[in-house]
């Protein structure tokens, strides 16, 4: 999904999106930076959390020469006993909390991947251990994303199990990182506890110092003696509104501010299965590339070769279900090779209330990094031409290389501008205008584990701001008879309903045309719009209106 980044009063560029292809990616996330961490426009490598770097010397450290066949490769110290999976989490965890780094659950390197992680601990550490194989792999995805998710229930259970909040509160970056990982694995991966137990200490010793693996070890086998009673520390779910919402922030790992907010649109019950959704592994939809003449039948045969578990969808032609097996499709070569692309079925159904005919002038506002442009570009059949409109030069780059891959870069045309400086001076309107708005993301939670801890309830007010902006300046574009679509990758009515009716009044020149025609009918909203419910359709959660401009 598409981080936008900015501060104030400009926007800016991300230069972490180079590690996601655009065919991994379906929505559109706003990203603002945080005050206290690396700011996301630099690199982590350029720019480290500092912590203490204390490198036993345990005889299982040497110093490995360089290969062979890489003479431009640098000697480094080995470690053997550290496990592989674990050592490879904690960093890319600090990346991720105070480097600005993202948790995408995808990685289109496949095994190429390991190398890169691995060297990531090398600058961190001071070290490498053995190299990832693809189980190690498997683990990091899942270590990763799970403690990410449940890092407020795991961090009530280490503070209950220190006794002493100033002992948790001064710990290291890097040994809380070990601490959750041991706690994930054992609460919730249901891992050997003696296995967690002494890869962790010897982690916590090699990277930081002796005392570190000694509270490591005491702190572990005290959750490991609770979780065998099971007597793990309980979580109190009571009192008045504001004490019930802070009990069930905790127990099921969530800011205060979305419980209290999804508590009020949706009611408790609705907001615990919402929240128990974004906690679970989540499964993920390809399309199968018709610009290339491929449909869902020619992508399911694939996936039979590769044994990928599979089932097709029950909303959309051409597009397929997946619970586990990505790593599989990738490391096959399919997304690189334009095979498919990694689309969830939500926004699929946006592009189906687009509804693109061959011959039609379509533009999409806010396009990269493309995936709903590039599905839109395959429905045009090379008849007509689409219009990629985004800030981001570099990111309209790397959607111009995917749409060659994907065999439909003849009907589109990408502009580098701001749409709000480009609708002031444009000269052409279109038939259709998509605007897949920058958003707070709240629909996508379940792929993007990190997103939840960096958004802020005070980031709404600008996002609803920005959002009332771009469709002012979008609206512009729009043909007399011509059709606006708006949409967003988020639950929350204050992005999506709100916005339509508030346009609506500022722009009586425009009427809703029911979705009805373009969706099956229950993701019809009463007024006409079309939103995926997580709970409802095993979806990520979108919204998507039509409205026409009167003649």
């Amino acid at each position: 999904m598409e981080i936008w980044n900015f501060p104030a009063c400009s926007f800016f560029s991300d230069h972490h999106t180079h590690t996601i292809m655009p065919s991994l990616l379906s929505g559109r996330i706003l990203h603002f930076p945080k005050l206290s961490a690396t700011s996301s426009s630099e690199s982590y490598s350029s720019k480290q959390v500092k912590f203490p770097k204390k490198i036993s010397q345990n005889p299982a450290t040497s110093v490995r020469p360089a290969d062979s066949g890489s003479p431009l490769r640098k000697t480094h110290k080995l470690n053997l006993e550290v496990s592989p999976h674990r050592a490879v989490s904690a960093v890319r965890l600090m990346r991720i909390e105070f480097g600005g780094a993202f948790a995408d659950l995808l990685n289109e390197q496949g095994k190429g991947s390991g190398d890169n992680e691995m060297g990531y601990v090398e600058r961190t550490l001071g070290f490498r251990t053995r190299d990832l194989d693809d189980r190690d792999l498997r683990l990091v995805t899942e270590v990763v994303g799970g403690t990410i998710r449940w890092r407020r229930y795991l961090d009530h259970l280490i503070l209950s199990l220190c006794h002493d909040e100033r002992t948790f509160r001064s710990m290291e970056p890097l040994l809380v990182q070990i601490l959750r990982i041991g706690f994930y694995e054992i609460t919730k991966l249901d891992m050997p506890p003696y296995a967690v137990v002494d890869e962790s200490v010897r982690l916590a010793k090699v990277a930081l110092r002796p005392g570190a693996g000694n509270l490591v070890n005491g702190i572990l086998r005290k959750l490991a003696v609770l979780k065998e009673s099971d007597s793990l520390p309980a979580v109190e779910v009571d009192g008045d509104d504001r004490q019930q919402a802070r009990g069930l922030a905790t127990l099921y790992s969530h800011p205060v501010w979305m419980v209290r907010r999804w508590t009020k649109y949706f009611g408790q019950d609705t907001a615990i299965k919402l929240m128990t959704w974004n906690n679970s592994y989540p499964s993920f939809s390809l399309r199968a590339n018709t610009g290339k003449g491929l449909t869902g039948a020619d992508l399911v045969s694939r996936l039979k070769m590769l044994k990928v578990p599979h089932e097709p969808s029950l909303y959309l032609d051409d597009f397929v279900r997946l619970k586990t097996g990505m790593q599989n499709v990738i490391q096959a070569g399919l997304l690189k090779e334009g095979f498919c692309a990694v689309q969830d079925e939500s926004a699929g159904l946006v592009v189906s209330i687009v509804d693109p005919q061959p011959g039609e002038n379509i533009i999409d506002c806010c396009a990269a990094p493309g995936g709903k442009t590039l599905f839109m570009a395959s429905r045009l059949n090379g008849q007509g031409k689409l219009f990629a409109v985004d800030i981001n030069e570099g990111r309209l780059r790397i959607l111009r290389e995917t749409a060659k891959l994907h065999q439909v870069i003849d009907v589109i045309s990408t502009i580098h501008s701001d749409l709000r400086t480009f609708s002031t001076d444009k000269v052409v309107e279109w038939d259709k205008v998509l605007l897949d708005a920058p958003c707070s993301g709240l629909g996508v939670l379940s792929k993007r584990a990190d997103l939840r801890w960096n958004r802020r309830l005070e980031d709404m007010e600008q996002l609803k701001h920005l959002q009332d902006e771009l469709l002012d300046s979008a609206s512009r574009l729009v043909k007399p008879g011509g059709v606006l679509i708006y949409s967003t990758c988020s639950i929350d009515p204050e992005e999506n309903e709100e916005r339509i009716e508030a346009f609506l009044l500022r722009h009586p020149e425009f009427y809703i045309d029911p979705v009805n025609k373009y969706v099956p009918e229950n993701f019809v909203t009463n007024r006409g719009f079309c939103m995926s419910n997580p709970v409802k359709h095993e979806l990520d959660g979108a919204f998507a209106a039509r409205l026409v401009r009167s003649q």
